[in-house]
């Protein structure tokens, strides 16, 4: 147990059971009343955002963790086989681990696993940006590329997401994991 006031955004709490990660910690102190601590909170299990005011002389169960580098190698129905970069050893996750961003995940992307202390799956993060290939879309005529409007395009990952119109089949994209956005054309 710690006090609510060495604790960090992005840390991660046991509260009410279940490990949550800190998303925002903010010490307010209104007038004449006792300080306390606001804190956005994301459930790691369910995926909810939580909002609790911890009074400043609180404790908190901070979660000691390690976060461990894997390589994504196959699917296996819904889990994703990671395997250990060191010591070559599989492990499965589940698709709710990973969240949203798993429709972005290819063969051989590095993913960051965190475990908890006991040795279970806290959470599973992509990297912010992947290079994807648009495997279809419409073509664009060329009064199409010269506006600025964009068309649904389908990833190499099966994942759908919006392109500017001058982006044809074939194209490498990199695309923002954690909403699913374009962001640029890759030029290799």
């Amino acid at each position: 147990m710690t006090s609510i006031s060495n604790i960090s955004k992005g840390s991660i709490i046991r509260f009410r059971g279940e490990p949550h990660r800190i998303e925002n910690l903010v010490h307010r102190t209104p007038g004449n009343l006792r300080a306390f601590y606001q804190a956005g909170m994301k459930n790691l299990k369910t995926g909810r955002n939580v909002e609790y005011r911890f009074s400043a002389s609180e404790s908190v169960d901070l979660i000691v963790t390690e976060r461990k580098q894997y390589q994504y190698l196959y699917r296996d129905g819904d889990d994703f086989v990671m395997m250990d970069s060191e010591t070559f050893d599989q492990i499965h996750i589940a698709r709710q681990i990973i969240g949203d961003p798993a429709r972005f995940i290819k063969e051989g992307m590095t993913v960051d696993i965190v475990f908890a202390d006991d040795g279970s799956i806290l959470e599973a993060e992509l990297s912010t940006f992947a290079e994807l290939e648009i495997t279809e879309t419409s073509p664009a005529t060329k009064d199409d590329r010269a506006t600025s409007g964009t068309k649904p395009a389908i990833l190499e990952t099966g994942a759908e997401i919006n392109v500017p119109m001058f982006i044809q089949t074939g194209s490498v994209v990199r695309v923002d994991t954690r909403s699913g956005d374009y962001i640029e054309r890759v030029k290799k």
